[in-house]
C-alpha cells in the first residue's frame, strides 16, 4: 500500500552543515574524521573517496553536522539533486557534512535506502527541487524547513525493505563489476608499462629483457633507447584509422531511427559509450571493438565501440593492423597521458588533425613479442568488455525497475 506522508512526521533528526568559517584550511589533517564534499554524493550510496579530514576534537565541536550510518545526505547548494545514504558497512562510523549539504535521519519506519532511491526517480527529483531558488547560485531555499514540508507517496516498511533490497542488489553487483574491472585495468596498465615502457618483456630465456642486459639502441625521434630490432613508426603504421564525419543535422534523432551515432565523447562511459542519438544518414563508421578517440577538446579521451556505429567529426575510430587491439589500447592510453600532461602545462589541444594523428610516433615491437603480449592480455581485455556490458545491462534494468516499483506499476513479488 502507498500513502502520502508529510516528511516532518517521520524525520528523527535534520541538520544543516557547518558554516564555512567553522572549518578552516588549517583544520585539515592527513587522517581523522572525513569531511564530505560533492564528489562523495555522486551515487545513491556514499562514494568513499576524495576525503579531507579533521581531528576528532574538531569534529566534536560541530555537533549536528556529524553524520552517521543510516543518515541521508543531500546537497542544498551548488549541484542540486544529489542524495546519498551512508551504508551500515561504511568505512567510517561518522562523517562531517559540508556547508553545502544537510543530513536527515528518519524514524525506524522508514528505510533510508528506499527513500534515497525514491529521490533519484523523476518524481522524487521534482519534489526535492520544488523549492529551488532560481536566482543566483543554484540552491534549495530554506532547505531543511521546506524539506520537512514535502509530502511523498511512500510504501509501508515491508515493501520499502523489499524494494531497497532488489534495487541495491543490482547496484552492489555493478559496484563489484567496477572493482573487478578497475583491478584488471591496473593489471593491464602495469604489464603494458613493464613490457613497452620499461622494456622488461620476457626475453627468449624468460628473463626481463632490459634488466638482463638486452641490447638497446638510441632512437633520435623518441630521444631515448629502445630494444634492438624494434621499430619506431607512425600510429597509422600499426592502426587502421577512420576520422569521423558528421551526418546532416536533420538526420539526428533520439527515437532509435537509423544507426547509433556519436558526435564526440559526450556520451562516453567508463569503457563503452551510452547510446542516446541515432542518424538516418550515417557517413563514417566504427566497427564493433574499435577504439573510439576524441579528436576535439578534450583530445585523447577513449572508449570502445560495443557495436557498429556512426562517428561524427569529434571522434576517430582505430583498430589494430596486427589484430591486437589490447596492445593498441595501451598505446592510445599512453598517448592520452601525453595529451593530458600538455593540457596541464597550458598547451591546450582544441583538436588534433588527421595528419597529426596519423603521424604520432609510437614503438612497434617484434611480432613475437606482440603475440606473447596478446596471448597474455587479450583474455583480460575481453573479460573487461564482458563485465562492462553486463554492468550496462544491469543499469538499464535498474533504471527501468526503479520508477515502476516506486509508483506501484511493478511489485516485488512479480520480479
Amino acid at each position: 500500500m502507498i500513502k502520502e506522508i508529510l516528511l516532518s512526521t517521520i524525520i528523527d533528526e535534520i541538520s544543516m552543515g557547518p558554516f564555512g568559517s567553522d572549518i578552516k584550511v588549517d583544520n585539515f589533517i592527513t587522517s581523522g574524521i572525513p569531511v564530505l564534499n560533492g564528489s562523495n554524493l555522486l551515487d545513491k550510496k556514499l562514494v568513499e573517496d576524495s576525503f579531507k579530514y579533521i581531528s576528532e576534537i574538531k569534529a566534536n565541536t560541530l555537533g549536528r553536522a556529524n553524520a552517521k550510518r543510516g543518515d541521508i545526505v543531500i546537497t542544498h547548494r551548488g549541484t542540486l539533486g544529489q542524495v546519498s545514504y551512508i551504508p551500515e558497512n561504511s568505512k567510517y562510523d561518522r562523517y562531517i557534512i559540508s556547508q553545502s549539504q544537510f543530513r536527515v535521519r528518519f524514524k525506524k519506519e522508514i528505510n533510508p535506502i528506499y527513500l534515497t532511491y525514491l529521490f533519484h526517480t523523476p518524481y522524487g527529483q521534482k519534489k526535492l527541487l520544488s523549492f529551488k531558488n532560481h536566482v543566483g547560485v543554484p540552491a534549495l531555499a530554506q532547505a531543511t524547513s521546506n524539506f520537512k514540508l514535502l509530502k511523498l507517496r511512500l510504501h509501508d516498511k515491508v515493501i520499502q525493505d523489499k524494494i531497497a533490497s532488489v534495487i541495491s542488489s543490482l547496484d552492489d553487483k555493478i559496484e563489484l563489476n567496477n572493482k573487478i574491472n578497475a583491478e584488471l585495468e591496473a593489471m593491464t596498465k602495469t604489464m603494458y608499462d613493464y613490457w613497452f615502457v620499461q622494456f622488461d618483456f620476457p626475453d627468449a630465456k624468460g628473463k626481463p629483457y632490459k634488466s638482463s642486459g638486452g641490447k638497446m639502441v638510441w632512437n633520435e625521434q623518441l630521444k631515448r633507447e629502445v630494444p634492438d630490432s624494434w621499430e619506431v613508426c607512425d600510429l597509422s603504421d600499426i592502426a587502421n584509422i577512420t576520422m569521423g564525419q558528421s551526418p546532416p543535422g536533420e538526420s539526428y534523432n533520439e527515437e532509435g531511427d537509423g544507426m547509433i551515432f556519436f558526435q564526440g565523447c559526450t556520451d562516453f562511459g567508463s569503457r563503452f559509450p551510452s547510446v542516446r542519438k541515432f542518424t538516418t544518414h550515417p557517413t563514417r563508421y566504427a566497427k564493433e571493438g574499435d577504439i573510439l578517440l576524441s579528436v576535439r577538446a578534450p583530445v585523447g579521451t577513449l572508449n570502445i565501440a560495443k557495436e557498429e556505429c556512426c562517428i561524427g567529426r569529434g571522434l576517430a575510430a582505430l583498430n589494430s593492423k596486427d589484430n591486437c587491439n589490447s596492445f593498441l589500447l595501451g598505446v592510445m592510453i599512453k598517448l592520452k597521458q601525453i595529451f593530458d600532461r600538455r593540457n596541464v602545462d597550458g598547451t591546450t589541444f582544441g583538436s588534433i588533425t588527421k595528419d597529426d594523428l596519423y603521424s604520432l610516433k609510437v614503438i612497434k615491437p617484434t611480432e613475437i613479442i606482440l603475440k606473447k603480449y596478446h596471448d597474455v592480455i587479450d583474455p583480460a581485455f575481453l573479460k573487461q568488455n564482458k563485465i562492462e556490458l553486463e554492468s550496462q545491462q544491469l543499469s538499464q534494468l535498474r533504471d527501468w525497475l526503479l520508477p515502476m516499483l516506486m509508483n506501484g506499476q511493478v511489485t516485488v513479488a512479480k520480479i
